[in-house]
């Protein structure tokens, strides 16, 4: 973890967001409580159901013929920016230099046909490069291209405003797609890819603006490379990476193995809505080293199942959650549209486990145990700050760790049923816990400080929930196991107003 990787038409929940977002109006800002509804989320079933291009070239546009190896990169080279191009129907190829890319000028766009494949047969290692601008791709399916780990085929090279829509990429290696500032991804399939279906990373600076609406993305890391590299956090359905405001809506993400969405070290400013997240290998959700979301409207099922059920076999007390918030938390002082994390009216069925809020006691800037390597929190811009005995005081004592505080859960509906999951221990957790700091020795976070503050003392808060099924809860530190009226009781004091049921009633 912290390693640097490193639809059809809108449902109707979309449009009104764009509308809102037309007017001026942050539908993200409404957090009022919501009564514990199913959420009205769907799937967003792309790859099966996949737009259509135009049947003829657009008026103005070159005519890119499948029958000419290369012709896609050369046509790119020798016009102008702007250009359109408009891919006919059949398998389109690079040359076979592993290198044959096609390096798009600002502005550019690529539309395909019905039928319109660029194929890199298993051969060529980048689809579309290069540091150009505002480029557009549509109705083109992307696939067998060999990326190498870490890298993506289509913006290879992490370019700012591009646009991608109604456009399969599949069966590539690395990462189906690499993401840059103020990117769209609409209605698209990311499917089958070897690492990511897409990596949101740029390397020499920050990505803004990120949208991610209506696509599918699935079947995502078949090369397995949390098997290849134990612990590398380089996989995913969608890995971000110091992503500051992005818009997930609308999306199907489901059966990848792994992680579906996994934003892992200072993001911030996410909303995360009205997607299904539902039955990845591994958490639906992780949040980890980051700030300030919105976490609504979500129907979260049946994920977790493969890699929940391999820490409980080998007897691991830990509760491995569905949607998992490490070191993460509110932070007014990081500009966002909320400061706090603000996770509300989504339904939770049958996943291992529910939410974990955890803070890693030994985790801070120049730690060894920061696995986030050579990065510092958002507060903290030099971490050679965060050394002793500067770090001891305020404000670095806070500052130079991230903190798992102002989590507020509220209106959501959590449903279990051990019989579905397959599962009779372990797999029931609601928790909010750190471990005994140890380590290092210089540590001024040391013995039971942040386990005590993360439970009582960081804002962290669950209210207005209903619960169907056998839930437990976990609070301060794996072994304080308790129950609903404990959980409730002080010194917790979590979950007021909320519901408890052994099964639905209906």
């Amino acid at each position: 973890m912290g390693i640097k990787g490193r639809r059809r038409a809108l449902p109707a929940a979309l449009l009104v967001l764009a509308l809102s977002a037309a007017t001026g109006c942050d539908s993200s800002s409404d957090t009022r409580l919501k009564p514990a509804a199913e959420p009205a989320a769907s799937e967003a079933r792309v790859c099966s159901e996949p737009g259509s291009g135009p049947a003829k070239a657009p008026a103005g546009a070159v005519t890119v013929d499948p029958a000419k190896p290369g012709d896609l990169a050369a046509k790119t080279r020798s016009r102008p920016a702007g250009t359109t191009f408009w891919l006919e129907p059949g398998r389109h190829r690079l040359d076979k230099d592993r290198y044959a890319q096609v390096l798009p000028k600002k502005g550019d766009v690529y539309i395909g046909a019905p039928g319109a494949v660029l194929d890199g047969r298993r051969t060529n290692q980048y689809a579309f490069a290069g540091s150009a601008p505002d480029v557009t791709i549509r109705f083109l399916t992307v696939q067998d291209f060999v990326a190498p780990q870490n890298e993506g085929v289509v913006n290879h090279d992490s370019a700012d405003g591009w646009v991608i829509e109604h456009t399969t990429i599949k069966n590539n290696s690395g990462a189906g797609l690499m993401a840059g500032a103020r990117q769209r991804v609409r209605s698209s399939c990311l499917k089958g890819n070897g690492q990511y279906g897409m990596n949101a990373y740029k390397g020499n600076g920050r990505i803004t603006g990120l949208v991610l609406e209506g696509n599918e993305i699935t079947g995502n890391n078949t090369d397995d490379w949390e098997r290849k590299q134990e612990g590398c956090g380089c996989t995913g359905g969608v890995k971000f990476w110091a992503v500051d405001g992005a818009d997930i809506r609308g999306n199907w993400v489901h059966d990848n193995r792994g992680t579906g969405l996994w934003a892992d070290t200072n993001n911030n400013d996410f909303l995360i809505e009205d997607n299904v997240l539902e039955a990845n290998d591994g958490a639906a959700l992780i949040y980890e080293t980051s700030y300030n979301a919105v976490i609504r409207g979500n129907t979260i099922r049946r994920n977790n199942w493969v890699e929940g059920r391999k820490y409980a076999d080998r007897g691991d007390n830990f509760p491995f959650a569905t949607v998992y918030l490490s070191e993460s938390g509110g932070e007014p002082r990081v500009r966002a549209r909320t400061d706090k994390i603000d996770i509300y009216r989504n339904v939770l069925e049958d996943n291992w486990s529910g939410i974990t809020l955890w803070e890693n006691a030994d985790r801070f800037c120049n730690s060894p145990a920061n696995t986030s390597s050579g990065d510092c929190t958002l507060l903290v811009k030099n971490t050679k700050r965060c050394v002793r005995p500067a770090i001891a005081a305020q404000p670095l004592y806070d500052d130079c760790r991230w903190r798992t505080q102002r989590v507020d859960i509220h209106g959501n509906r959590f449903v279990l049923d051990k019989s579905v999951v397959g599962c009779t221990v372990r797999c029931d957790r609601m928790a909010v816990l750190a471990n005994y700091g140890t380590y290092p020795d210089w540590s001024p976070y040391q013995g039971e400080r942040v386990a005590e503050a993360i439970t009582t003392k960081q804002h962290n808060r669950w209210h207005d929930n209903t619960y169907v099924g056998p839930w437990r809860f976990v609070a301060h530190d794996p072994s304080r196991i308790l129950d609903s009226a404990q959980w409730q009781g002080a010194p917790y004091l979590q979950d007021a107003g909320s519901t408890f049921r052994a099964q639905d009633g209906g």
